[in-house]
């Protein structure tokens, strides 16, 4: 898939709003429908439209969810693209660094970005930080360490958690918490 195919996959309000229901945990037809106030019949046809692009997926454990590679693939695609041309911000790590530092002051989290590339970066920084690459973390040495970076910050632990596991920045199995080297 392409950005250009991404776009015209998602230019369609009805999509926009399934994708949109599934990212926040709905599953199955009633649930999206639910959600959106399409009918079932619209619905149906968006998941179709939105599972054939590949742009939903089934999980692990079979539900649907976002094909977040996809997405980061496109991202990479279009940022190489970007610096390939002369567009993008050149030298990366200068522009992420001033990001970081906007977001994270004394080794804390004060907020995340609204911005999805910025959060991701923020997201990114504190997954290397507070992670060390292959190491088994359980649940609650993840969640002390996360605490620590949102201590006195607007975003709480278990918010921050989820980000990094849905993002894939950590993985999760059986309670146990893990950073891959991908």
């Amino acid at each position: 898939m392409t950005s250009e195919n991404l776009v015209r996959l998602l230019a369609e309000p009805s999509r926009v709003k399934v994708f949109a229901a599934v990212v926040l945990g709905a599953d199955t037809l009633a649930e999206v429908t639910a959600a959106t106030g399409l009918s079932t019949k619209d619905a149906a046809l968006a998941l179709r439209r939105l599972e054939d692009g590949e742009l939903l997926v089934a999980g692990d454990d079979r539900r649907r969810q976002v094909s977040y590679p996809l997405l980061r693939d496109l991202a990479r695609a279009s940022g190489e693209v970007a610096r390939a041309a002369g567009d993008g911000p050149g030298e990366a790590s200068g522009a992420t660094d001033a990001v970081v530092r906007v977001f994270v002051k004394d080794g804390r989290l004060a907020r995340l970005p609204a911005q999805w590339s910025r959060k991701l970066r923020v997201l990114d920084h504190i997954a290397e930080q507070a992670f060390d690459v292959g190491r088994r973390y359980p649940e609650r040495e993840v969640n002390d360490i996360l605490r620590r970076w949102c201590d006195g910050g607007a975003t709480d632990h278990v918010t921050l958690r989820r980000y990094l596991v849905d993002l894939h920045l950590l993985r999760r199995e059986d309670g146990v918490y893990w950073r891959r080297s991908d």
